[in-house]
């Protein structure tokens, strides 16, 4: 399983068509981690100032049309996804808890 970081209303905003942000048109691919700890590092890195809910999508690579390929980046190796993320390939949602500064802390089940 691969998790995508992602603003809720940015995932809600076009709910019948695949998931496609930004940085599939800048960079060519969907930014993914491969575990909760790195998608809460990015949630707290990339995300931390944006307003409302933060969103991890579950991924089942398997279901994706897009090609994965794992690639290096400050000595780490993330999944990038190149293609847009099909909708029934998210096998759940969870959501990011922050604390009361807005730090990402834990993921929760999306209520």
């Amino acid at each position: 399983m691969l998790l995508h970081v992602v603003p809720s209303a940015v995932w809600s905003a076009a709910p019948d068509a695949p998931y496609a942000p930004g940085s599939l048109a800048t960079e060519g691919f969907v930014h993914c981690s491969a575990d909760e700890a790195s998608a809460l590092v990015v949630a707290e890195a990339r995300y931390r100032d944006v307003p409302g809910p933060l969103l991890v999508l579950v991924i089942d690579e398997e279901r994706l049309a897009g090609e994965v390929r794992w690639e290096g980046s400050g000595g780490t190796l993330f999944p990038h996804v190149y293609g847009p993320i099909e909708r029934d390939a998210v096998t759940r949602v969870l959501e990011v808890r922050r604390d009361a500064d807005g730090r990402a802390r834990e993921l929760t089940p999306r209520a």
